[in-house]
């Protein structure tokens, strides 16, 4: 094999890993649980269920990438980002409205932690996410849990 040809192989390899990195159920799966780790709450598991149901939704939104709810039967958060915006990006960000949640009242400051909240919700046991890349660049990425949480009333933890 030639040296340009191997070079041209290993340089492949190494875009095709990038392009996959932090998007990875266990990319997603880590993010969620240091969450839930830091507040006492068992970890999540991997859903294809809801991975299916996810990427189903997503698809169905490349041409407009509009964001609004699947109002289905699960939890849900959805995130946007332009270019290679991660899952594991989209966790971060939502585990980052965890300044905006009052736990000793239980009360998010400013409506701005829903997206927190359910990421650590106790009584969820899995999650499953998706991502597509809409017609105008953008990621559109959506994490849907089983059983759902922010239930109006009741602590996350």
């Amino acid at each position: 094999m030639k040296t340009s040809t191997l070079v041209f192989i290993l340089t492949l390899i190494s875009i095709c890993t990038i392009c996959f990195a932090q998007n990875s159920p266990k990319d997603y799966l880590d993010e969620h649980n240091k969450a839930r780790k830091e507040v006492g709450v068992k970890p999540l598991k991997w859903n294809e269920t809801l991975v299916a149901y996810g990427q189903k939704y997503v698809n169905s939104k490349k041409k407009t990438c509009e964001f609004e709810h699947s109002m289905g039967p699960y939890g849900e958060n959805l995130a946007q980002g332009y270019g290679e915006f991660s899952g594991a990006d989209s966790v971060k960000m939502w585990v980052g409205e965890k300044q905006y949640y009052d736990a000793k009242n239980s009360k998010c400051v400013k409506d701005e932690c829903l997206h927190y909240t359910q990421v650590v919700w106790n009584t969820t046991e899995s999650v499953g996410c998706a991502r597509a890349k809409c017609d105008n660049n953008w990621m559109f990425i959506i994490c849907n849990y089983y059983p759902p949480g922010n239930y109006i009333g009741s602590r996350p933890y």
